[in-house]
């Protein structure tokens, strides 16, 4: 049994494949974004093309996404919102984690936009996501200050130290 790459927990023949290979309707815009990626994992172009809204379908360079796909270990999915505020429109926000060619990891960060068209989910477009500000609640920790942890030591020498 072999787990499923879109990190459901799920093994593959029983999750995604049913989608990908087994000709299964995805019921939510979700199960769409996991197959995909799973699609992906497997350099599955029928499938990644298939998925993609008619309407901006032939905008997908074919050769340049299959090398894309095949040539990189792909290490991860995550999800990080998904707002389906909308009756027939889902944004997912996601990240993508994966090892090109040349063995450099990378994270591709984007909010998929998802579309219900003529009774099935297909993927339209991607927007930038919104990118939050950290704002720090507390004060921060001086270098020459005693340390947070109460060791005694002063922070740069403690658990503000490089090493």
């Amino acid at each position: 049994m072999t787990q499923c790459p879109c990190g459901s927990g799920s093994d593959l023949a029983s999750c995604c494949a049913r989608f990908i290979d087994g000709g299964e309707k995805v019921d939510t815009a979700e199960q769409l974004i996991r197959a995909r990626y799973t699609a992906h994992t497997l350099a599955n172009m029928a499938f990644i093309l298939s998925s993609h809204h008619p309407a901006s379908r032939t905008e997908i360079d074919e050769v340049a996404t299959g090398r894309w796909a095949s040539e990189s270990e792909w290490l991860g999915l995550n999800i990080i919102d998904v707002d389906s505020s909308e009756a027939d429109t889902t944004r997912i926000e996601f990240t993508a984690r994966y090892r090109d060619a040349d063995k450099q990891r990378h994270t591709h960060h984007e909010v998929g936009v998802f579309e219900r068209y003529h009774g099935q989910w297909y993927f339209k477009d991607a927007e930038v996501p919104e990118i939050k500000q950290y704002r720090r609640d507390a004060p921060k920790q001086g270098r020459n200050e005693p340390c947070a942890c109460g060791s005694g030591k002063k922070h740069k020498k403690c658990c503000g130290s490089a090493a």
